[in-house]
């Protein structure tokens, strides 16, 4: 996300049983990002909603710090794949409460949709971020 600096590297992780069943997925290290890959993959006529996770931290640095204060509507996502690059356009961000994140439409299948989800820097025990982007025209 060329606006916010932000330039990680994203590693597939496959959510329990358990994390599925409660909609509750915590990335295992708060250095890197997670490409959720059991709902969806990213590219060219995908049918499938893509999600990416990452850890916020307030006062250390972690992959989706600025997810939070640098990430507008407009902005621009390149995602790398095996096949190549795919660039997106950030539709929305959004903040929830922790305990309503799991009811809200950012689960629903959205063909082709990228959704990066990350806690809120400001109130990282309560609250999440959630951007929401689409394919580049």
């Amino acid at each position: 996300m060329p606006a916010a600096g932000i330039d990680q590297p994203v590693l597939p992780l496959s959510p329990t049983a358990e994390n599925l069943a409660e909609q509750s997925i915590v990335p295992p290290l708060t250095t890197d990002a997670y490409w959720l890959s059991t709902y969806g993959h990213p590219g060219d006529g995908s049918q499938t909603t893509t999600y990416i996770t990452g850890h916020s931290w307030e006062g250390l640095d972690a992959p989706f710090d600025r997810l939070s204060t640098q990430v507008t509507p407009g902005d621009t996502v390149v995602l790398g794949t095996e096949t190549g690059q795919i660039s997106y356009v950030v539709e929305t961000v959004t903040t929830y409460d922790k305990n309503s994140l799991k009811d809200s439409e950012i689960w629903a299948i959205v063909p082709n949709r990228l959704v990066l989800i990350s806690c809120f820097v400001q109130d990282p025990w309560g609250k999440n971020v959630v951007v929401t982007a689409i394919p580049a025209a």
